[in-house]
């Protein structure tokens, strides 16, 4: 039974029963995960008093400026995934292609491949602003003992086995699921640990807070238009209140703990949407349903879609469920 203040070492070894395959294998990799997120928190509490805020004057193969720290944190945890031995692939939304671990035949023998969003609203941190790092873990579906391909990586997200993010906020917080409920943990920086600070956390099923970047607004689906128009409408639980920051950690993080719902819709100049199903959906999505939310690309499932590419983007609808199911409900009277 977890016990508040625990520490996530406590609470891997003595919850590593729950994992399908119970080889210690998965516990490590979370482990590794729970150190490079410490180095990266370490870097981004730097911010503002050394030279790693900003643009690293290069663009990531999405199109995106890479700035400093989304290049430093997809080092860390390549780097610090790779000398532990424990993947035999790793795919970053920071690189065109994935990774092979390779090195010795130890890495082909390696279950599991990660997916990994490592700084995800890095834009936002010149003006202090919470960022985050996301992460997807999959068994892979080809026969242990050789590199990796990328069918083990292009796999539904219903076959996550487990998926989680970093916040680096007012206080740093790990929040993952292995498919047994969602944890969060705190890191207390005076002795580098993290605590587990909010157990079994879920979603309300109803809420109060809608998320969207509303400068959006002119290209959005009409379905979205009009729960946009719903959420503002003056009845006995409405209107409901605006919040964006801007940064989908923070955004479903305090979604979760609040209640509500979030969306990143296709537009008229992103008809596919703009956030990765791998790096982003996927796991938020994992997370979602396991805290009793619902995650969906406003007409099914997320979990469900079958991706084709590394870098596939969707529109994303994520939150409390009956607001996700009422934004469903604008979405199908369009679609009709």
């Amino acid at each position: 039974m977890a016990q508040k203040n625990q520490s996530l070492g406590e609470f891997i070894i003595e919850n590593q029963s729950e994992f399908q395959y119970s080889s210690g294998e998965l516990s490590r990799l979370i482990n590794s995960i729970r150190l490079a997120a410490k180095m990266v928190n370490h870097e981004v509490n730097k911010a503002g008093l050394v030279d790693i805020t900003g643009s690293a004057g290069d663009i990531n193969t999405q199109g995106e400026d890479q700035q400093k720290l989304d290049v430093f944190a997809n080092n860390v945890f390549i780097q610090t995934l790779t000398n532990r031995q424990i993947v035999c692939g790793i795919a970053s939304e920071e690189n065109e292609d994935f990774i092979t671990i390779s090195g010795s035949d130890k890495n082909h023998q390696s279950k599991y491949v990660v997916l990994i969003d490592p700084l995800d609203g890095s834009s936002n941190i010149d003006v202090n602003v919470s960022v985050g790092t996301i992460f997807s873990i999959y068994r892979r579906v080809t026969p242990a003992g050789q590199p990796v391909q990328l069918e083990d990586f292009l796999q539904p997200g219903n076959k996550q086995v487990a998926a989680g993010y970093i916040v680096y906020g007012t206080s740093t917080m790990l929040v993952y699921t292995t498919g047994h409920g969602v944890n969060g943990f705190t890191l207390n920086p005076a002795l580098g640990t993290y605590y587990l600070s909010h157990p079994n956390m879920t979603y309300p099923e109803n809420g109060s807070i809608y998320s969207v970047n509303e400068g959006n607004y002119i290209q959005f689906p009409q379905g979205i238009k009009d729960y946009i128009k719903y959420c503002q409408k003056e009845e006995e639980d409405r209107p409901y209140t605006s919040r964006y920051i801007g940064s989908l950690v923070s955004d479903l993080h305090r979604n979760m703990i609040k209640g509500g719902i979030y969306m990143y819709p296709s537009t008229s100049k992103t008809p596919n949407g703009k956030l990765r199903l791998l790096y982003e959906c996927n796991p938020m999505a994992f997370i979602a349903e396991q805290a009793n939310g619902k995650a969906s690309d406003g007409y099914k499932r997320i979990l469900d879609i079958k991706p084709t590419a590394l870098h596939e983007r969707v529109p994303f609808i994520c939150g409390s469920r009956k607001m996700v199911e009422k934004a469903e409900e604008f979405m199908a009277a369009q679609k009709s």
